[in-house]
């Protein structure tokens, strides 16, 4: 008989503490990987100075914002300046809890699911916490009483509204596919179907990565910061740790963006064509890998792909950023969803 303060207690605050240092290690580590990937694809060494080969330069980052003098401008909105950073990091965190990593395992007797919860409106729940990111930018950007800070925040409401749309018929298309908004149902969805989603569904995979990019500030789509034209956007008044929290949520929300891509386009923790080569799956040779390693090797390779734009493609401007948005991916998205729509009522001979 399992104890049920160990199943309800002990074993989430576990997972809560495991996924929470996971994400912020990761999202320290993605500022070294990108800042080493960018120097290799420009023939430069990049970070290595602290520890071998620059690997514990993060830390040093850290510690030298954490000691960082902390300046609030005079005329600044204090309790909005302070809240600005928080409502950014906090809804890129709690999405975690929803986004599953693998397959459920036993341990020491108990059954544990390498995720915190399965909601079965898990898709509505990380659309509906991660849009509150957009407040905190807007805030930040109007709480520093600084008009190049407010200009960012007004780039960035006007941004993410846009690509939202997109974005959000974009995922409607794998839950038609799907029949289900539980992020664990449509990756057993996919087993089922023997296939992943983001073959029927190229259309809205493209657009759905690229409008993830644009929701992250992300270059060729950073105009919310754009440091050339805007002295750093909206966080230009910010520094020290409250700094750093805008640039956490920002590796973090990359991260989502990933994870999330992972779990509806390509099968989340399953192998490539899962029904097709289950044989190969199963043999000694393969069958070591676990689920989660399936699931972090398809999310870094979205991470390289971040980086890899950032080193690639230079900045749009704010008249094509908005043109793509709403003259092109809206239309585009509409028509891909009456397509995959009609679609699975004829195969589902409905």
């Amino acid at each position: 008989m399992t104890n049920p303060w160990v199943a309800f207690l002990l074993v989430p605050l576990v997972k809560i503490v495991v996924i929470l240092l996971a994400v912020i290690l990761l999202a320290a580590y993605m500022s070294f990987f990108e800042r080493k990937i960018l120097a290799y694809m420009q023939i430069r060494i990049g970070p290595n100075r602290v520890g071998p080969r620059g690997w514990l330069q993060p830390i040093a980052d850290a510690i030298k914002l954490l000691v960082k003098e902390d300046i609030v401008p005079a005329r600044a909105e204090k309790l909005v300046y302070f809240l600005g950073p928080v409502l950014v990091v906090a809804p890129a965190l709690v999405v975690f809890s929803v986004i599953p990593f693998g397959p459920a395992f036993k341990l020491f007797g108990y059954e544990v699911a390498p995720y915190l919860t399965d909601v079965n409106i898990g898709i509505l729940f990380i659309l509906g916490v991660s849009s509150i990111g957009v407040y905190g930018v807007i805030l930040g950007g109007w709480a520093s009483n600084n008009k190049f800070s407010m200009m960012g925040g007004l780039r960035s409401a006007a941004q993410l509204v846009s690509y939202e749309v997109p974005m959000g018929l974009s995922v409607v298309t794998v839950l038609l596919m799907a029949n289900s908004l539980s992020l664990v149902k449509i990756v057993e969805a996919q087993k089922q179907a023997g296939v992943w989603f983001f073959i029927p569904g190229i259309v809205a995979f493209f657009i759905y990565f690229v409008c993830g990019v644009a929701e992250t500030n992300r270059n060729p789509f950073d105009l919310p910061e754009a440091e050339s034209e805007l002295v750093a956007g909206f966080h230009t008044e910010y520094s020290g740790m409250k700094f750093a929290f805008y640039f956490l949520a920002e590796y973090a929300n990359m991260v989502v963006i990933s994870s999330i891509a992972t779990v509806l386009f390509l099968g989340g923790w399953l192998p490539p064509f899962p029904n097709w080569l289950a044989a190969l799956w199963a043999s000694p040779a393969l069958a070591w890998i676990p689920p989660i390693a399936w699931f972090v090797l398809k999310m870094a390779v979205f991470l390289f792909v971040y980086i890899w734009f950032r080193g690639t493609f230079p900045r749009y401007r704010f008249d094509q950023l908005m043109d793509l948005g709403w003259k092109v991916f809206i239309p585009v998205s509409l028509v891909n969803l009456v397509a995959v729509g009609a679609g699975v009522l004829l195969i589902g001979g409905k």
